[in-house]
């Protein structure tokens, strides 16, 4: 099932904060970049990033979910708490 473009604008605009957020279609779903890094993805409207330590310290309640098939869990990320994305997304990043 194909992520709504709809969802991908709401998630880049709670990312709005933070510079250099890109993203990348890809079969339907979003890659999404910070710094040039993918720090995760938009996969049926669902927004999921990678597990890193900062991630799994500041993420520690969130559930782990895969994004399709075969890949590594991601957390699913609440981004209705903009403060929690713009604290993460940059540690992440880091850390990649």
């Amino acid at each position: 099932m194909a992520s709504n473009k709809n969802y991908l604008e709401f998630v880049l605009e709670q990312l709005s904060d933070l510079n250099s957020i890109t993203y990348r279609a890809m079969m339907g779903e979003y890659i999404i970049y910070y710094n040039g890094k993918v720090i995760g993805g938009i996969y049926d409207d669902r927004f999921l990033v990678k597990q890193t330590k900062s991630s799994v310290k500041l993420l520690s309640d969130a559930p782990l979910e895969t994004p399709y098939n075969g890949a590594k869990k991601m957390f699913l990320i609440d981004v209705d708490n903009k403060d929690l994305l713009n604290r993460v997304i940059p540690l992440i990043a880091a850390e990649i």
